[in-house]
């Protein structure tokens, strides 16, 4: 009896003695990438890459319209911070939309039963279907506010350009990881309804209440360092906050951020807990959706 054993009911998901793997062999990279080009061109085709960027230059350069017109060496840094405060309420509810469905949405449709009759295993399927809607979250998130970036340019000249290079950066890794989360719900949930719930229970626990407890904690309790880094990294919207707005003169806008920034926290070991944040979310609905049956 040999130590890998294809299982053919669970449709073609590889397992070692029972335990769910990736099944990486040659063609492994391909049928990822045949995955990705597939999920991307249905979200082209179903307009949502055109509707997010839509989405995201039309609240970014709403922002700017109605931000003001202040011109000084701090006008740079203010309108970023501005951005990044829209960023984190906006970026996440989109990416949550984007991706509560595109598992269970799959079965629903018939589509997943016959992705599952395919020699292709589910932890390829899973990744495959990440990396596709997640080209095309980027580009819209990319194209959206670098309209911003142009018209700040235009007001404000090339000084504050490193800083909204790092809140681009720092929006996509926010929309990754939401995406992540997203997937992740997807292939838990047993219905398109169920899954638009936790979705929406999600963005409300890490954008809304999450900060909110904390800040109250923090206010009522002499709380110890670890546990304001502790907050700050099992909340993805804080790394994003603490990342990009931490670093600006964001002044009252930065909020918890503020508190945050006075912390031992380092921008790699922030930037490590943000892909860690995308991998694990993957990894989980992998394993998940090597268990799902249909």
């Amino acid at each position: 009896m040999t130590d890998k054993q294809p299982s053919v009911a669970d449709g073609g998901y590889d397992t070692v003695h029972g335990v769910a793997t990736f099944g990486w062999t040659d063609g492994g990279l391909r049928d990822v990438c045949t995955i990705a080009t597939t999920e991307y061109r249905l979200a082209v085709k179903n307009r949502w890459a055109i509707a997010l960027t839509a989405i995201f230059a039309a609240f970014s350069l709403g922002l700017l319209t109605f931000s003001g017109s202040s011109v000084g060496p701090d006008g740079f840094e203010r309108v970023i911070g501005s951005l990044a405060v829209l960023a984190v309420y906006l970026v996440p509810l989109a990416a949550l939309a984007f991706g509560y469905d595109a598992i269970v949405g799959a079965e629903d449709s018939g589509w997943l039963a016959a992705l599952f009759a395919l020699p292709i295993t589910r932890g390829r399927l899973a990744i495959g279907t990440y990396v596709g809607r997640s080209i095309a979250l980027t580009g819209s998130i990319l194209i959206g506010f670098s309209l911003a970036g142009i018209l700040l340019v235009r007001d404000f000249g090339l000084a504050g350009w490193n800083g909204f290079l790092a809140f681009l950066l720092g929006t996509v890794g926010l929309g990754l990881v939401f995406l992540a989360i997203a997937l992740l719900i997807s292939t838990v949930a047993a219905a398109k309804t169920h899954a638009l719930g936790a979705a929406l229970l999600i963005w409300a626990w890490f954008v809304l209440v999450h900060d909110l407890l904390a800040l109250g904690l923090i206010s009522a309790f002499e709380l110890p360092e670890f546990a304001l880094e502790a907050m700050v990294l099992t909340n993805p919207a804080g790394i994003f906050r603490v990342l990009v707005l931490g670093a600006l003169d964001a002044g009252g806008d930065a909020g918890f951020a503020t508190i945050m920034a006075n912390t031992g926290l380092s921008t790699a070991l922030l930037i490590i807990a943000m892909l860690a944040w995308i991998v694990i979310p993957i990894a989980l609905a992998s394993s998940m959706l090597g268990r799902r049956r249909i």
